[in-house]
């Protein structure tokens, strides 16, 4: 999708991410996060938007 940033599944099995790019791209990422992959259970989704900060090259996994 051409972004960059981070995801990373937290003790308390929630999920937090950080996307950098297109806001059209982020939008569709945004939206995907509501239903998840196969087997995911999504309660709700929070959504903050900042400015971008230029300091991601890439996408990653984030563990612990």
């Amino acid at each position: 999708m051409g972004l960059v940033g981070w995801v990373k599944n937290l003790r308390d099995s929630r999920v937090e991410a950080v996307f950098e790019g297109e806001e059209s791209q982020i939008q569709k990422i945004i939206d995907w996060c509501h239903t998840g992959p196969s087997h995911a259970s999504v309660d709700k989704v929070e959504t903050y938007w900042e400015e971008p900060t230029g300091e991601f090259q890439t996408f990653s996994i984030r563990y612990w």
